[in-house]
């Protein structure tokens, strides 16, 4: 190796940057993956309750994002964006980018979880006279979720992990402070060693609270928790 020698003592002489860097990562994710899993709930819905001709919108929204790289979404709203009188912060164009992005995806997951709810449950909850809002909202949009939660938690760990490429727009998130660390300390391989161990104990701490999360929505004994149980094998 050289005489190569590990040596973190730089590294963690910076460790409130990156404690700094590691709360605005923790923001951004929190802001936007509430915001972008509720946008991709309601969208789902919308496609489920409004006309045929009214869907289409939500659908080029759905491909059109689904289909771009993430990072170019964030350079349009950060750089396009002023160009028609629009002006963000870097950060506040990270949540925008970040909400549009999982809410897309979001929006996807959730319509396969609608259209796996067979239509004779739906039949069922007409024919004890609920409304078309009462059924959709007891009897498809609960257990859809149900069974899409795996699925959902997953997309919410990889938009958590996305964050990262918000460093390009000057975002001093974990990344972007890595990056200022490395540069001061030139121990590019502690550094990037250190940064890699954080997101890890972030995705792990993550998908456990979400799997917590989901045993209390969706309780093991209840109907919906076999149904979140099933579409996790």
């Amino acid at each position: 190796m050289n005489g190569f020698q590990f040596q973190f003592a730089p590294v963690f002489a910076r460790s409130d940057v990156l404690l700094e860097g590691l709360w605005l990562t923790l923001q951004l994710s929190a802001i936007g993956i509430t915001l972008g899993a509720l946008l991709g709930i309601l969208l789902a819905m919308l496609r489920g309750l409004a006309p045929r001709a009214l869907r289409w919108p939500v659908d080029a929204y759905v491909e059109l994002v689904r289909n771009t790289p993430f990072l170019v979404q964030l350079l349009i709203i950060f750089f396009g964006l002023p160009s028609i009188g629009v002006r963000l912060t870097a950060e506040q164009a990270a949540i925008g980018a970040i909400i549009l992005n999982l809410g897309a995806y979001s929006t996807e997951i959730v319509r396969a979880g609608i259209e796996s709810v067979h239509k004779s449950q739906i039949e069922a909850g007409l024919s004890l006279a609920m409304t078309r809002w009462q059924v959709f909202r007891h009897v498809v949009i609960a257990p859809a979720l149900a069974r899409v939660w795996p699925s959902l938690s997953s997309q919410f760990v990889l938009m958590m992990l996305s964050t990262s490429v918000c460093s390009f727009i000057s975002v001093q998130e974990l990344s972007g402070t890595a990056a200022n660390v490395e540069s001061d300390t030139f121990r590019s391989f502690e550094v990037y060693i250190t940064v890699t161990a954080i997101y890890l104990a972030l995705a792990l701490l993550m998908r456990g609270l979400l799997t917590g999360l989901g045993m209390v929505l969706f309780p093991k004994g209840s109907g919906l928790g076999r149904m979140r149980t099933q579409s996790g094998r």
